[in-house]
C-alpha cells in the first residue's frame, strides 16, 4: 500500500452539505477503492481537509480522489507521500 495526502478545499455548495452521513458515504468511497484511512483533518488556512489514506496504487488513488469531488462537490489536491525516513534513505 502507498501512503497519500489529500487536501480538500470547500465550494460554497459543499460547505452547506457538511453531515456525519457525507463523512461515512466519503470513507465508502475509499474503502470501496481499496484505501484505508489513516486519519482526516479539518483545517485553517489554504486547505480545509487533509487525509491520510493508503492506496494500493495510484490509479485507486486518483479513482477515490474524483467521486468524492463527484459526491461532496469538494475539490481535493491527492499526492503520493513518504516518511521523512523513507525519504532519507532514498537520497541520503
Amino acid at each position: 500500500m502507498a501512503r497519500f495526502l489529500m487536501l480538500g478545499k470547500y465550494s460554497s455548495e459543499a460547505i452547506k452539505g457538511i453531515t456525519k452521513e457525507r463523512t461515512k458515504k466519503v470513507n465508502k468511497i475509499i474503502e470501496s477503492s481499496s484505501g484505508k484511512v489513516e486519519a482526516m483533518y479539518a483545517l485553517l488556512g489554504a486547505y480545509d481537509l487533509a487525509f491520510i489514506v493508503d492506496f494500493p496504487s495510484l490509479k485507486d488513488a486518483l479513482k477515490a480522489s474524483v467521486e468524492i469531488t463527484r459526491l461532496t462537490g469538494i475539490g481535493f489536491s491527492t499526492s503520493p507521500a513518504i516518511t521523512v525516513e523513507e525519504f532519507d534513505k532514498l537520497v541520503g
